[in-house]
């Protein structure tokens, strides 16, 4: 037998039904998104990878970014994230957009990661931001904004709950562990990877990076003390905001929570299953200050997150929260062909539907009458109209329900008055 080419590792096939699940998920995001007041944009599928070095760490540019020559010698990447892209491009035109600024997109990441359940290396990814204000209001919304996705999904707050922490309440704590500021990044990504890590193997990793036995013991109750928030003002006006909103049934405090992106200058947070077994972080985000002013813009104050497609995809799955009248054909009626003689009717039909709005579908072949109906049924068309030699001589046509088996007479005049709306509320086959 001839090989079939593989996709290439990490890369996903969407056949209709995977493609309807994207679908209906870009709805959901963008419906949530508007209803916020956030406006939709998106970036370059490809990017300089200067524009990543010196902002989204060292991890992201040198182990998971694909990052290739173009012909002119220049080191590009398939973008990895999207928040440096967003910073660039408001940046370059900062006196003339309205602030503050409220942006989303949804579209295809790359990242060179091992492929594994609920992670693979092209993904499609939501990207929400609001930038130019520097509130913990501002950071409450972001938050709402999530919290109110998940209920239109259908995820409760036994299934879901988004962690949140405040690098800057760690920062402090930090100093009175005596860990010097130049060495706050490392220590971030320490705390980052405890969770994901063996104690010992953390613990050696920890004095690897210089810390001593009593810095790692205080890094260790600081990260158990779940009453730590209360001694953050910003974190306080957050909760207060959230609790106004109705939503702090899925909120968190979590001092583990510190996000690995260097960039992140105060509140974080991350979304995770708690409910399931696909127990991954589902979608993280935080206050990026310092960004705009990285990329060559003015300083402005940024809060935003970022949600990948496969996590949440097998979330919803586990949880049964996709409907399955997605799944259903877009066409509404199948026209049939009895030969090459009555196709000619078959299609002018077909034409004059589409005008109207119907979705169609016709048989151009003239195979069985069985054959076509049965392929409307398995296809879940749920209506076939038959367009035969006796119905075209008497200007009619015979509409049948493939869900009911019930056919009916509609003349060639009054499409309009019977077949349309007829049509317009589209049956389900299951």
């Amino acid at each position: 037998m001839k090989q079939i080419i593989p996709a290439i590792k990490g890369t996903r096939d969407f056949y209709p039904e995977n493609m309807a699940v994207r679908s209906w998920l870009y709805e959901k995001i963008k419906q949530i998104s508007q209803r916020y007041g956030y406006q939709e944009y998106d970036g370059p599928f490809l990017e300089p990878i200067d524009l990543y070095a010196a902002k989204s760490g060292e991890e992201l540019v040198k182990e998971q970014s694909f990052v290739f020559p173009d012909r002119g010698g220049e080191l590009i990447t398939l973008r990895p994230e999207l928040t440096p892209s967003l910073a660039r491009m408001v940046a370059q035109k900062q006196k003339q957009l309205v602030f503050p600024l409220r942006w989303w997109s949804f579209g295809p990441f790359w990242r060179y990661e091992k492929p594994q359940k609920g992670r693979s290396r092209e993904f499609f990814q939501w990207n929400i931001d609001l930038i130019g204000l520097n509130t913990p209001e501002a950071d409450a919304e972001l938050l709402s904004v999530i919290v109110s996705f998940f209920k239109a999904v259908g995820l409760s707050s036994a299934q879901v709950k988004v962690f949140v922490n405040d690098r800057k309440l760690m920062e402090d704590h930090l100093n009175l562990l005596e860990i010097p500021p130049e060495r706050r990044s490392n220590v971030f990504r320490l705390i980052d990877r405890k969770e994901k890590m063996e104690f010992r193997e953390w613990e050696n990793y920890a004095k690897d990076e210089g810390l001593n036995s009593s810095q790692i013991s205080g890094i260790v109750n600081l990260l158990q003390n779940t009453e730590l928030w209360k001694s953050s003002p910003n974190l306080l006006r957050i909760f207060d905001a959230l609790d106004t909103a109705a939503a702090s049934d899925y909120i968190e405090f979590d001092p583990n929570i510190i996000r690995g992106l260097d960039y992140y200058t105060s509140t974080v947070f991350e979304a995770k299953d708690i409910g399931g077994t696909v127990r991954r972080s589902i979608l993280g985000g935080g206050r990026y200050d310092d960004l705009l002013a990285a990329v060559g813009g003015d300083p402005l104050p940024a809060v935003g997150f970022a949600m990948g497609d496969v996590v949440i995809s097998l979330i919803l799955q586990e949880y049964d929260c996709i409907p399955s009248d997605i799944f259903s054909h877009p066409a509404q009626v199948l026209i049939t062909t009895f030969s090459a003689e009555t196709f000619t009717h078959s299609l002018r039909l077909a034409s004059q539907l589409r005008e109207k709005g119907v979705n169609v579908v016709t048989y151009p072949d003239s195979v069985h009458l069985n054959k076509q109906l049965k392929y409307a049924d398995r296809m879940q068309i749920p209506y076939a109209i038959i367009l035969g030699p006796d119905e075209i001589s008497a200007d009619m046509l015979a509409l049948k329900s493939l869900r009911t088996g019930e056919q009916s007479s509609i003349r060639l005049s009054e499409i309009d008055e019977k077949l349309i709306p007829l049509l317009a509320h589209k049956e389900r086959l299951w």
